[in-house]
C-alpha cells in the first residue's frame, strides 16, 4: 500500500481517506493550519497516522516562523501546538507527537532556522519509526495467527490509518508474507464506515481475501464458527481500558462470550498507562454522521437528534493480549513492562 502520509519538497502529502474508495486523491499542504483541519475532517485518520500529521505540521510552522527572533518564534509555535492539539481529543498520538516536537523546540537554544531543520528531521524521522514500528507489531502479532485462520476487525487499523502496513492489519500481513493462508472480515463500521471503505480498499488493493459485513452481524459470525481471531487497533490505552472506534466493546463482549481471542494491536505511542478511563475525553463528532450516510442520503427523520460518539471503551477483562512492537502482552505484564 501506498504512504498515507509524506513529506515532500517542504510540504505535507496525504491520501484524502474521505473520499475513498471513489477515488484516489492527494492533498498537499504547506501551512499548519490546512493540516491541523485536515485531521479534525479526517481527511487523515488513524492514531499514528495523525501523530504524524501532527509532527509535520509542526514542522510547517516552524518552516513559517523561522525568520522571527526567538522569542516570538516560541510564542507562534506554542499557538500552533494549540491548534493542533485542539484537532481531535481523544488519540493519545497526537499528544505524543506535538510534546516530542516541543522537546526540540524548548531544548535547542540556538536560532529558529536551525531549529526548524531539527525538527523537520524529526517528523520525517518519526514516519519512518511509524513504519519499522508497525513491522515490528505485524513480526509479533503473526506468530498468533494459524494457517487458514479468518481475522475479524472493526474500523480501520491498517496502512491508511498509519503512515504505511498498519497496526491491527500488520500481524495479517505478516502472516501473509510468511506464507499462511489468512483472510479478513471487515466491520462496515458505523457511522463513517472506515471498515467498508478504507479497510476492504486497502485489503482488495494488496489483494489479501476480505470480506465486509455490517455492524450488528459480528456476534452471529462468530457464533457461527466463521471467525478464529479478533484484532483491532487503538487510539488509546489507560491502565484499566482500551480506547476504539465506537462498537469495539460490543465486539469484544461478542468475543468473549464465544471464547474467541481478542487482541489490541498498540504501538507504545498508544499508550497513557498513567491514565485512567476518567482521565480520557471521548470525542463526539457532528450528528450527521449519524443521520446522513457520508454526508449524502439522510437516513433519519427531520428533527431527530442523534447521538455520535467517537470512540468507545473496551475494559481489559475482555483483552486476551496486547501486541506492542516488543511483544504481546497480558494486561498484568503491561503495566508491568510500560508504565
Amino acid at each position: 500500500m501506498i504512504p498515507s502520509i509524506e513529506w515532500v519538497n517542504n510540504k505535507v502529502k496525504m491520501i484524502d481517506q474521505t473520499i475513498l474508495p471513489r477515488e484516489l486523491k492527494f492533498l498537499e499542504f504547506d501551512n499548519y493550519r490546512d493540516v491541523a483541519t485536515s485531521i479534525k475532517v479526517m481527511n487523515i485518520r488513524g492514531a499514528p497516522a495523525i501523530g504524524v500529521a501532527a509532527a509535520m505540521g509542526m514542522a510547517l510552522a516552524t518552516i513559517e516562523y523561522k525568520e522571527l527572533p526567538k522569542e516570538p518564534f516560541l510564542k507562534k509555535m506554542e499557538e500552533a501546538a494549540e491548534v493542533i492539539r485542539k484537532t481531535r481529543p481523544t488519540a493519545s498520538n497526537l499528544f505524543w507527537a506535538v510534546d516530542r516536537i516541543w522537546k526540540i523546540i524548548s531544548k535547542y537554544p540556538d536560532n529558529p532556522s536551525n531549529i526548524s531543520e531539527l525538527v523537520i528531521e524529526e517528523a520525517k524521522l518519526m514516519a519512518q519509526e511509524d513504519i519499522n514500528v508497525n513491522k515490528n507489531i505485524g513480526k509479533n502479532g503473526a506468530a498468533l495467527l494459524d494457517d487458514g485462520d479468518v481475522v475479524l476487525t472493526h474500523c480501520n487499523a491498517g496502512s491508511l490509518a498509519t503512515v504505511q502496513y498498519g497496526t491491527a492489519l500488520a500481524p495479517v500481513r505478516a502472516a501473509i508474507e510468511g506464507g499462511k493462508k489468512i483472510s479478513v472480515i471487515a466491520d462496515e463500521t458505523r457511522p463513517r464506515l472506515q471498515g467498508a471503505r478504507l479497510t476492504a480498499y486497502e485489503l482488495q488493493y494488496d489483494k489479501i481475501p476480505v470480506k465486509v459485513i455490517s455492524d450488528t452481524s459480528s456476534g452471529l459470525i462468530m457464533r457461527l464458527g466463521k471467525i478464529n481471531k479478533v484484532i483491532v487497533g487503538t487510539d488509546r490505552v489507560t491502565s484499566d481500558a482500551v480506547f476504539n472506534k465506537i462498537g469495539t466493546y460490543l465486539v469484544a463482549l461478542a468475543a468473549k462470550d464465544n471464547n474467541i481471542p481478542f487482541y489490541v494491536a498498540a504501538p507504545t505511542s498508544t499508550l497513557s498507562l498513567q491514565e485512567t478511563v476518567d482521565d480520557v475525553t471521548i470525542e463526539q463528532r457532528d450528528s450527521k454522521e449519524v443521520s446522513c450516510v457520508l454526508n449524502e442520503v439522510q437516513i433519519v427523520p427531520d428533527g431527530v437528534d442523534c447521538l455520535n460518539y467517537a470512540f468507545d471503551i473496551t475494559p481489559f477483562r475482555l483483552v486476551t493480549g496486547v501486541i506492542t512492537e516488543d511483544g504481546v502482552f497480558s494486561h498484568d505484564e503491561l503495566l508491568k513492562k510500560y508504565k
